[in-house]
C-alpha cells in the first residue's frame, strides 16, 4: 500500500470510529478516574434520588399527624433501601456490560468470517457508508478495497454504521461494577445525613433538602464533565429531576398517611 493510502486509510478509519489521534497513548491496563464518570453520574444520581424518595415520603406522612415516623424509622428504611438499591446497581452495571461485551463479540466473529469469505461484497457495503462521511464514490470504493484485507477492522466499522455497537472498552467490569456501588452508596447516603449528626430539635428535613439539593448540584456538574453538555442545563435537569422525585414522594406519603 502506498504512503498516501495508508494515511487516507488511517484517517478514515480513526473518523469512523470516533476515536482521537494523541501523541502519547495510555498504557495498557491503567485507568483514570474520568473512565468511570459515567458509573459516578448514573450511580450517584440514582441512590440520592431513591434515598431522598423515602426521606421526602416520611416527611408527607408526617405532616398528616402519622405518630411514631421518627428519625430512626427514616434511617432504617433508608440504610436498608440504600443498601439494597447499591447491590442492584452494581450487579445490573456487571451484569449488563458482560452481555454486551459478549453479544459484540459473537456478533464481531460472525462478520470477521463474512467478511474473510467475501471482501468483494464487504468493499462494496463499506464504499456505502464511507460516502455518507462525505468521500466521493471513488476514494469511497478505493479506500474500502483497502479496508476490505482486514477483516478485523472492517467487522469494527461493520457493527458501528449497521448495527450501531461500539466496541468494549478495556475497562474492568468488576470495577465499573465496584464504581456504581460506592457511587450510590456516597450520594445516596447524603440525604440521611441530617438525621444522624442533627437532633430532634433541628429542622432535619429542611437540612436534608438542603444538603440534596448540593449533591444534586455537584452530581451536575460531573454530569457536564462526563457529557460536555452546558454545565447550566447539566445541573438544571439533574436538580429539577430530582426535585420532581422528591415532590411526588412527599405528596404519595401525604396520601397514604391520609388513608389511615
Amino acid at each position: 500500500m502506498r504512503r498516501d493510502d495508508a494515511r487516507l486509510v488511517f484517517a478514515t478509519t480513526q473518523a469512523m470510529l470516533g476515536r482521537k489521534t494523541r501523541g502519547t497513548m495510555r498504557a495498557a491496563g491503567t485507568h483514570h478516574f474520568t473512565d468511570y464518570l459515567k458509573q459516578v453520574v448514573f450511580g450517584g444520581n440514582d441512590g440520592i434520588v431513591t434515598t431522598f424518595a423515602i426521606v421526602a415520603g416520611f416527611a408527607g406522612a408526617e405532616a398528616q399527624g402519622v405518630a411514631g415516623l421518627g428519625a430512626l424509622a427514616v434511617l432504617i428504611f433508608g440504610l436498608a433501601n440504600l443498601t439494597a438499591d447499591a447491590v442492584s446497581m452494581g450487579l445490573g452495571e456487571f451484569l449488563s456490560g458482560r452481555s454486551n461485551r459478549d453479544l459484540f463479540r459473537a456478533r464481531h466473529a460472525l462478520e470477521t468470517n463474512r467478511i474473510a469469505g467475501s471482501p468483494e461484497a464487504a468493499a462494496i457495503r463499506m464504499a456505502e457508508h464511507l460516502k455518507t462521511q462525505g468521500l466521493s464514490p471513488d476514494i469511497a470504493r478505493h479506500t474500502a478495497d483497502h479496508l476490505a484485507t482486514s477483516p478485523t477492522l472492517m467487522a469494527d466499522l461493520v457493527l458501528r454504521y449497521e448495527y450501531g455497537m461500539e466496541a468494549p472498552d478495556a475497562h474492568n467490569l468488576r470495577a465499573r461494577a465496584l464504581m456504581t456501588f460506592l457511587s450510590f452508596i456516597a450520594f445516596g447516603a447524603i440525604p440521611l445525613l441530617p438525621f444522624v449528626v442533627l437532633d430532634e430539635s433541628a429542622p432535619r428535613f429542611a437540612w436534608s433538602v438542603a444538603a440534596t439539593g448540593a449533591a444534586l448540584v455537584a452530581l451536575g456538574l460531573l454530569r457536564f464533565t462526563a457529557t460536555g453538555e452546558k454545565a447550566g442545563r447539566s445541573v438544571a435537569e439533574t436538580v429539577l429531576l430530582g426535585g420532581l422525585c422528591a415532590v411526588v414522594a412527599y405528596l404519595a406519603g401525604m396520601f397514604v398517611a391520609g388513608l389511615g
